[in-house]
């Protein structure tokens, strides 16, 4: 049996859902909508984790989990089409979309050390 990957790679958006449109939003963008399904067509893609935020009204946190940033970057090169077809449909549930930032572990190779008696 295969031991499960953990992420290595992550994709961080925000977003702002239209008034009235964030049923929607949440039905394209959680975790059976309409881009975790598109991801899932890909090596490499782990998962999708759709987040709101308690104190700003309509506003979105997405994190895409790959196992590399080789796997996204492939898969979005070989399916871009598909990609931008989606997201002008989607255009439609937001007022605003910003990438907020793409992550990559940090494998600690080295036992921590104290420096002026902290870690």
């Amino acid at each position: 049996m295969r031991k499960p990957t953990k992420p290595r790679f992550l994709i961080v958006w925000e977003f702002t859902a239209k008034p009235e449109k964030e049923s929607l939003f949440e039905a394209a963008y959680g975790p059976e909508g309409v881009w975790v399904q598109f991801f899932r067509t890909g090596i490499g893609y782990l998962g999708t984790k759709l987040l709101r935020d308690m104190r700003q009204i309509r506003c979105y946190l997405t994190l895409d989990f790959w196992d590399s940033r080789a796997a996204y970057e492939q898969f979005r090169k070989s399916h871009a089409r598909e990609y931008s077809l989606i997201d002008h449909e989607c255009e439609s549930l937001t007022e605003r979309e910003t990438l907020l930032g793409s992550y990559e572990g940090v494998a600690s190779r080295h036992r921590p050390t104290l420096l002026n008696g902290q870690l």
